[in-house]
């Protein structure tokens, strides 16, 4: 079974940063006739949420169906109430995703929104202003967070659709006859998809059932694939070994492999993932850090030709632990639009150099390796193993 499942016929637009994005989404609620579906790992109360908010009420006044959901650790367990009542004062059908671990310890990290079967919107963007820090709202970033979402029409939104619906169902109370005859029919409806025009692109998930690994083996056959270029920009990085091998590998085979890199939110973060620098800058991985405020966008082109907008760290939570959703492009209009946001990214960026490293003390090396230590130990534990793959 191939990993993602194209589909023709799609107009796909790039929206950088919640200046483009947050307009498109109200818009698109304002236009909303039958329903509107809409997930986000973190819905905050500020300014933008306040107006996606007040655009999905007015959507429920006028007899719009509409299903919010939100992640618990994400949005907060107060603030998930608030929103709760809110909601029900509304109209809105709302369901917080695992409340105190109940499911386990995945969070739902996914950011999805379908209108009306008619138009989707896919990427990294949580429901929070762009200029406030997502875990401090007090706190001001120096710039707007650098992000990145999509805006999708064509026959690509069926499968969206489907797989929100589906989610949504799966929260409520279904049986287990019931989800397998879901099961089933999602298998049939994904063998019969018509990849053969453009736009052409596919939605790959990732979750603890059929989806384990679909995201991460949907960059390594990318990287495998790579003849020229490979631009990969993420705030998080402390992939498993098959990752950090595939970069590896399409260095050596002389594809110039460039790594843009947020840095400053999480300090342990940031020294987890300068333990695997010296080793991929040895191996031709060029590594930029990227400092001039919150970098959040989960991108990524190869050679022009291929390309990913998506809620997808990578780290093990996202690539083994969380739910996430991710968007493929085949297109290369599209690819070399979003390239020429990641070189911009670059350009404002920092280069981390092999030299650093040289006079690293002793005792630095050994913390960053000792975060490795505890960090790898934690995920192998969380993920039965998984994460060192």
């Amino acid at each position: 079974m191939r990993v993602v499942n194209f589909i023709g016929e799609n107009d796909i637009q790039l929206l950088h940063c919640g200046a483009d994005y947050f307009p498109a989404l109200i818009a698109a609620f304002d236009a909303a006739r039958v329903e509107i579906y809409l997930e986000t790992y973190i819905f905050a109360d500020d300014e933008t949420a306040r107006a996606i908010k007040q655009a999905l009420v007015r959507a429920a006044a006028r007899g719009v169906a509409v299903n919010l959901v939100t992640d618990w650790v994400g949005t907060g367990n107060l603030s998930s109430k608030a929103l709760q009542r809110e909601c029900d004062a509304a109209g809105i059908m709302y369901r917080s995703f695992n409340p105190w671990f109940v499911r386990g310890i995945a969070r739902m990290h996914r950011k999805l929104c379908v209108v009306d079967r008619q138009v989707a919107f896919l990427g990294g963007l949580n429901i929070v202003d762009d200029m406030h820090d997502d875990d401090d709202p007090r706190i001001m970033l120096p710039a707007p967070r650098w992000d990145f979402g999509v805006r999708i029409t064509g026959l690509l939104v069926a499968s969206i659709h489907w797989e929100m619906a589906l989610y949504w169902a799966r929260m409520g109370n279904l049986s287990w006859r019931t989800r397998w005859a879901t099961f089933r029919e999602q298998r049939r409806r994904r063998r019969y998809a018509d990849a053969g025009r453009p736009m052409v692109a596919g939605l790959v998930v990732r979750d603890n059932l059929r989806n384990r690994r679909t995201i991460q083996t949907a960059y390594l056959k990318a990287l495998g694939g790579a003849r020229h270029a490979a631009l990969l920009a993420n705030p998080y990085f402390a992939p498993g070994r098959r990752m950090r091998n595939g970069l590896v590998a399409a260095a050596r085979r002389g594809v110039a492999v460039t790594l843009l890199l947020g840095v400053g939110q999480y300090r342990f973060q940031d020294v987890i993932a300068r333990s695997y620098y010296p080793k991929l800058l040895k191996c031709g991985v060029r590594i930029v850090e990227y400092r001039k405020t919150q970098l959040h966008g989960k991108v990524a082109v190869v050679d022009d030709r291929w390309a990913t907008v998506g809620s997808s760290n990578y780290d093990g939570f996202s690539l083994f632990v969380n739910q996430e959703a991710n968007v493929v492009v085949l297109d290369q209009a599209f690819a070399q639009t979003l390239r020429a946001h990641i070189e911009d990214g670059i350009a404002e960026g920092v280069e981390v150099t092999l030299e650093e490293f040289a006079g690293v003390p002793w005792y630095r090396k050994a913390f960053h390796r000792v975060a490795y230590l505890i960090y790898a130990s934690v995920l192998r534990l969380i993920t039965w193993g998984k994460s060192a793959e």
